[in-house]
């Protein structure tokens, strides 16, 4: 047995060290325009990276930005697509590519430009120096915890970033909306008009990225998805119009949609927009923005200013209670059907699975839940960082009205008290909450919180059982070791 496997091993060896010796395959030159000739999969599709030349037409139905992304870039090269999508800069990316490769560049053709490639995020605004950048194309930031909890009201300049696309430079004297109803009614508002013709509106909410915490799921198993720590979560004093208010002046009813069998929706689409001019969109039920008490906002301005261009100027939509993947910046026209929104955001993006679905299994079109309300028992966020030094009182935030707070790891609960909140704070914002209780010198705690709604939901105790291959909606309890001196 000894000398077969020494045998196999001298046999393993030799082979990766011929492998190794092996000269570097041969490929074919080609001329750009050579490329440019294979365009459609009945051509084959070919691209070009760099000086190199690649068939993908096998990969086009695989794409998952879908078949008309990649299709842009068919018959030339893939730079100026790829900066508009930071996940391509991954080198597993680069790796699958390697796959298709199938020759060169001329050199004279290598020399020249690859096209345009003028940076799309050129104009994007300037930003506050403490935020914690989790992607820069399209930018993505959040605050840093300890910053968090210091104001009930998060400062504009300190609101976590969740953009998918540039910042578009809007002209706000040129600006217009369009809102469609159903029967081919449509309004079209001007800034000035919407801020005229509606009566103005407030509310104080919380938005939360349906990513917030994904970085806590991905030591499960590994996800998709921008890494967010316990950041991606912010509130503010929004104002502006009552959706339902200019609804309603498009012609649209509260019976809409009522006889039929399906659920209406309100559709958004933002000024943002891909290579291809695709805008980001998403919506919500109808019933939702017809709702007087659901509050959902047109707004123009946060925190008693006008909206920042990171989030949203002139007008963007905030739907209380709901993931802020519906909360569309930038909006560009509201649209009344009587299905979703068609958008990639919507209908691939932005989707739950049982922990069971795998990037092998996934269907987007299938049983996927899409992201809507937030659970009970949500978000009990400790200021804290891991491994930080303790003290007598902590404090953190919550969306419910009870939280209990542990500091063995569970096995033993304490409530916080949960700080007043502003008059006008009501139920779409967050609660202060502080826990005082005596700790000895020298002690390691295991610092955990749960929150608990009006009906006993209560935030599960581990993130294994609500993995999901996307990494949203990660609410277990939040776990922060702490040495106390």
């Amino acid at each position: 047995v000894l000398a077969a496997l020494l045998g196999l091993g001298a046999v393993l060896a030799y082979g990766e060290r011929r492998r190794r010796a092996a000269p570097a395959p041969q490929y074919p030159r080609y001329t750009r325009a050579e490329v440019a000739r294979h365009r459609t999969p009945g051509d084959s599709v070919w691209v070009t990276y760099g000086t190199e030349v690649f068939d993908v037409t096998d990969f086009v139905e695989l794409h998952p930005g879908g078949p008309d992304k990649i299709l842009l870039a068919a018959g030339g090269p893939l730079e100026p697509f790829w900066a508009l999508y930071a996940v391509h800069s991954q080198p597993h990316v680069l790796e699958l590519l390697r796959d298709y490769k199938v020759g060169e560049l001329n050199p004279e053709d290598a020399a020249l430009p690859a096209g345009d490639t003028e940076d799309p995020f050129a104009g994007d605004p300037p930003r506050h120096p403490a935020l914690r950048v989790n992607s820069l194309k399209p930018f993505n930031a959040e605050p840093p915890p300890e910053l968090l909890t210091q104001s009930f009201l998060t400062p504009n300049e300190l609101f976590f970033t969740r953009n998918h696309l540039p910042v578009p430079a809007v002209e706000p004297g040129s600006y217009r909306l369009r809102v469609e109803a159903p029967g081919g009614r449509a309004l079209s508002l001007s800034l000035a008009e919407l801020r005229r013709r509606f009566p103005k509106h407030e509310v104080t909410a919380t938005l939360q990225c349906a990513g917030n915490r994904r970085s806590e799921m991905s030591r499960v198993r590994p996800v998709k998805g921008l890494a967010w720590d316990i950041g991606a979560i912010s509130t503010a004093r929004w104002g502006g119009a009552r959706l339902r208010d200019v609804l309603l002046a498009a012609g649209v009813r509260d019976n809409t949609g009522g006889d039929s069998d399906g659920e209406w929706h309100v559709c958004f689409e933002g000024l943002d927009t891909d290579a291809s001019g695709t805008p980001y969109g998403a919506s919500i039920p109808l019933k939702r923005a017809l709702s007087a008490d659901a509050e959902v906002l047109l707004a123009y301005e946060m925190n008693g200013q006008e909206l920042p261009r990171d989030h949203g100027f002139p007008v963007r939509v905030v739907v209380p209670g709901v993931v802020g993947a519906r909360s569309v910046k930038w909006l560009r026209s509201v649209a009344v059907s009587p299905t979703e929104s068609p958008s990639h955001w919507q209908q691939n993006d932005y989707k739950g699975f049982c922990p069971s679905t795998d990037w092998d299994s996934v269907d987007f079109g299938g049983k996927g839940a899409g992201m809507g309300k937030w659970g009970g028992g949500k978000r009990g966020e400790w200021e804290q960082r891991d491994g930080e030094r303790g003290r007598d009182g902590k404090n953190g935030v919550s969306l419910s009205p009870q939280v209990d707070v542990s500091l063995d790891g569970g096995r033993t609960w304490r409530p916080a008290e949960l700080c007043p909140r502003p008059e006008h704070a009501r139920g779409w914002a967050w609660a202060l909450w502080e826990l005082r209780a005596p700790v000895p010198a020298g002690a390691r705690l295991d610092i955990v919180c749960k929150a608990v709604d009006r009906s006993y939901n209560v935030q599960p105790d581990t993130v294994g059982p609500i993995w999901n291959l996307r990494g949203v909606l990660s609410n277990a309890w939040h776990h922060v070791p702490v040495t106390v001196t």
